[in-house]
C-alpha cells in the first residue's frame, strides 16, 4: 500500500521551507492533511527545539501553527476555486497565544480552519495540542500571491 502523502508532499515537494519545505534538511518537516472541514497534523520534537529542559521553544510552536495555517488556507482556497493545485500562498498577519507551557516529547497535534473568506486570502484558526490540552492557539490571514511576488511560484 502506498503512503498517503501530505499537502507539502503532494503540492510542494522541492520547498526549502523551515517549517513545512520537504526539501529542507534541517526544517520541522510539518506533513498536514485534510479531514473534514479541518486540516490536521501531527508533528514531534527533537532535543533541539527545547526552550529549558522539558519544555517546546516558543519559536517553534509559532513556526508550526504559521506553516500548517497556511497550508489550511492554501488548501481551502485551492478547493474553493476548483483548482488542481493550490496557489502559494503567504503569511499576511498571524497571532499566537501561548497559554500553558508545551511539553517537549509528546506528540504535538495541530489542528486547523479557515473561518473567513475573500477572493485571494482566508483567515485561519488552529490550535496546538499536546497531552490532549490545547497549549497554544493561532489566528492568521494567508494571501495567495500574484506573479511579480517573490513567492510565486515556490510551489
Amino acid at each position: 500500500m502506498s503512503k498517503k502523502l501530505s499537502l507539502q508532499e503532494r503540492y510542494s515537494p522541492e520547498s526549502i521551507c523551515f517549517g513545512c519545505g520537504p526539501a529542507n534538511e534541517k526544517g520541522l518537516h510539518i506533513n498536514s492533511f485534510p479531514e473534514g472541514d479541518a486540516v490536521v497534523a501531527e508533528w514531534h520534537s527533537e532535543e533541539h527545539h527545547q526552550a529549558f529542559p522539558g519544555m517546546l521553544n516558543g519559536g517553534i510552536i509559532g513556526s508550526l501553527l504559521d506553516c500548517h495555517s497556511n497550508w489550511t488556507a492554501a488548501y481551502f482556497m485551492m478547493m474553493r476555486d476548483g483548482k488542481s493545485e493550490p496557489d502559494c500562498t503567504v503569511t499576511a498577519d498571524f497571532h499566537v497565544k501561548l497559554l500553558r507551557p508545551t511539553p517537549f516529547g509528546a506528540p504535538i497535534h495541530l489542528q486547523a480552519r479557515v473561518v473567513e473568506s475573500r477572493e485571494d486570502r482566508a483567515t485561519v484558526e488552529a490550535e496546538l495540542i499536546a497531552n490532549e490540552k490545547v497549549c497554544a492557539t493561532c489566528r492568521g490571514t494567508f494571501v495567495a500571491v500574484k506573479e511579480g511576488h517573490p513567492a510565486y511560484h515556490r510551489w
